[in-house]
């Protein structure tokens, strides 16, 4: 019976990690693929939504984001999380073959960079006990704390997207990474919450009308920030590099959710001296990534600019 116990105990975080390295192939190939949908409808003058390819991209996002619901819904977050760093060096050697976007040793290496520091911020992030009933996503649900930090986020999308981006997007990308990374905070919490609160929304009892009305505010919230970052991920798509939205947009993802899940679980609680100094380390890591990567995008514009004017 002990062997049964422990059995199933380590089977469920493993097929979680299948699940999450599976998605995490797929969704490496995501903006590859929607990105040449939308050189092809380009090239054609036409609308990137009658583009096979760019549909062959988009049931990838589908496909992957169902993989990484059912991924953090069978093993911790902080286990999954850093595992989409395959995605962005899958996707980088797809961009590679199918786009022609070749790093420089620069990007390259803050491409691998921004992947290393992700992983260090995840790995060293505080962990609390899990939340494994209703009552306890509740509670931490209506934490002042989460509500202000949520009622910011909200503001700052709400300005992001009405004020800055029709300004500044096209030009600067971390508008269209900030958006959508910044929905993070809430899709995680909503994929990990959907879990646990359906059994009880549709097991009956006097407490499911409760549990079915969290059910339907949290996938609701969910498919909300999907379809958000959906639309922003291709207006970023349109306008630079995949490989370089792709690393950038894992960065800030990956730090809003391991944010987002210390403010919701009140993980800070736990962090000790030498995790602080280990996420630290972890943040400068990416911050030096970024900065290569955007180094290597500037010099490739430039090259691309005088080649048109030896032309």
């Amino acid at each position: 019976m002990a062997f049964e116990r422990d059995t199933s105990g380590v089977s469920e975080p493993v097929l979680g990690i299948v699940i999450a390295i599976t998605s995490s192939f797929i969704n490496g190939s995501t903006f590859v693929l929607q990105k040449k949908g939308i050189l092809r409808a380009r090239n054609r003058g036409g609308s990137y939504l009658r583009d096979v390819v760019w549909w062959s991209g988009t049931l990838s996002m589908i496909v992957g984001q169902i993989g990484n619901f059912l991924a953090y819904n069978t093993a911790p977050a902080v286990i999954v999380t850093p595992l989409g760093a395959i995605g962005v060096l899958f996707g980088a050697v797809l961009a590679s073959l199918i786009l022609k976007e070749h790093l420089n040793i620069l990007g390259k290496l803050g491409c691998a960079l921004c992947c290393c520091g992700s992983i260090m911020l995840t790995i060293h992030a505080p962990k609390s006990e899990a939340v494994t009933s209703r009552l306890e996503l509740e509670e931490r649900l209506s934490d002042p704390v989460f509500l202000i930090y949520a009622s910011l986020v909200v503001l700052l999308l709400t300005v992001l997207i009405f004020w800055i981006a029709p300004a500044y997007g096209r030009s600067n990308i971390m508008v269209y990474v900030a958006i959508c990374s910044l929905l993070g905070s809430f899709t995680v919490p909503s994929s990990k919450g959907l879990g646990l609160v359906a059994q009880d929304a549709f097991g009956g009892g006097s407490s499911s009308r409760r549990a079915l009305a969290l059910f339907l505010g949290l996938l609701g919230t969910l498919a909300v920030s999907i379809l958000i970052q959906f639309r922003f991920i291709n207006k970023a798509l349109e306008c630079f590099s995949s490989n370089m939205f792709e690393a950038i947009y894992y960065v800030s993802f990956t730090s809003t959710v391991i944010f987002a899940s210390a403010l919701l679980f009140k993980e800070w609680t736990a962090l000790t001296i030498t995790d602080s100094l280990a996420m630290l380390c972890g943040l400068t890591t990416v911050f030096v990534g970024v900065v290569l990567l955007r180094i290597s995008q500037e010099a490739l514009l430039t090259w691309k600019e005088e080649n048109k004017k030896i032309d």
